[in-house]
Parts: structure tokens; C-alpha cells; sequence
């Protein structure tokens, strides 16, 4: 069982940036904190205009330094979060160690990255906001959310055949 954890880990590595498993169950309610935060994330995803179609087209066009903005600030505290998780050796709230696996590069994050920039450009829909975007009314986004899923599952099912 170990070993089979073990592969386990290693290939979600390729995948994922951190591969913390908590090992701790808790009742159904605690994911409710979940639901809050993501509707807070919502709220300011609509008051700072992030889901905006006109503003994402704006980018795209090289017109508004709005959303590069946006983007900017959320990369450099990313930047600075992973650097004190790892300096500091912060732990989970539960006291969990967190493990960030070490990433290299391959030319797969070009093509992906390309991908996933023409689908946004086209759809005016990044994965982040599609459920803020449904939420304000824009009921065609359904559209590109179940495409997403349908993308994520084609990637799953094809997975081991890809170059990695």
C-alpha cells in the first residue's frame, strides 16, 4: 500500500505545485468555510472587474494595463507566499508540514500555456471566474465550463500517452 502511495505522490508531482493529503477527516460542515471564501472570491472577482468580458478583451489587445495589473499583484504575492512557506517552514492550520515539489520545465507549459491563453482570449473566460461569471447572469459560460471539464477529462484520460 506504502508503494503504490508513493507512485501515487510522484506522478501528482508533474501535476501539481504542492501534494499535501491531509490525513485528518473532519464532518461535512467544515467545508462551509470553503463556500464562504469562494463567494468573498466572487464578489471580488465581479467589484474589481476580472470577469469582465470588455476588460479581458482590453487585455488581449494590449488597450488597459487593468487585468496585467490584477494579475501582476496576484502573481507577486504568490511569489512571496511560496518564499515565506519555505523560508519560515509555515505548517497547515492543523500543523501539517507542507511539501512543495520541485518543477522543471518542458516544452508541454508552452503549448498548454498557448492553449489556454486562445480559449480565454475567445471565450473572455479563464478557469478562476467562470462560476463568478455564471453567478451574474452570463448563463452561456455554462458553455465553457462544461467544455473545461470536458478538456480536463480528455487531458486525464490521455495522460500517460502524453510527453511530460
Amino acid at each position: 500500500m506504502q508503494k503504490n502511495t508513493e507512485k501515487d505522490l510522484q506522478l501528482r508531482e508533474l501535476d501539481a505545485i504542492c501534494v499535501n493529503e491531509s490525513q485528518l477527516q473532519h464532518k461535512w460542515y467544515h467545508n462551509l468555510k470553503y463556500l464562504i471564501v469562494g463567494i468573498l472570491f466572487g464578489i471580488v472577482f465581479v467589484k474589481s472587474e476580472v470577469i469582465s468580458w470588455f476588460r479581458i478583451q482590453e487585455m488581449f489587445r494590449l488597450e488597459s494595463f487593468h487585468m496585467y495589473g490584477i494579475i501582476g499583484s496576484a502573481v507577486i504575492v504568490g511569489m512571496i507566499s511560496v518564499f515565506l512557506i519555505k523560508k519560515l517552514n509555515i505548517k497547515t492550520i492543523y500543523g501539517e508540514p507542507i511539501k512543495i515539489a520541485p518543477k522543471s520545465f518542458n516544452k508541454g507549459q508552452i503549448y498548454g500555456g498557448l492553449i489556454f491563453g486562445f480559449g480565454w482570449a475567445i471565450t473572455g473566460a479563464c478557469p478562476g471566474p467562470l462560476f463568478a461569471q455564471i453567478g451574474t447572469g452570463a448563463t452561456v459560460i455554462i458553455v465553457t465550463l462544461l467544455s473545461a471539464i470536458a478538456g480536463t477529462w480528455v487531458y486525464g484520460f490521455f495522460r500517460d500517452r502524453l510527453p511530460h
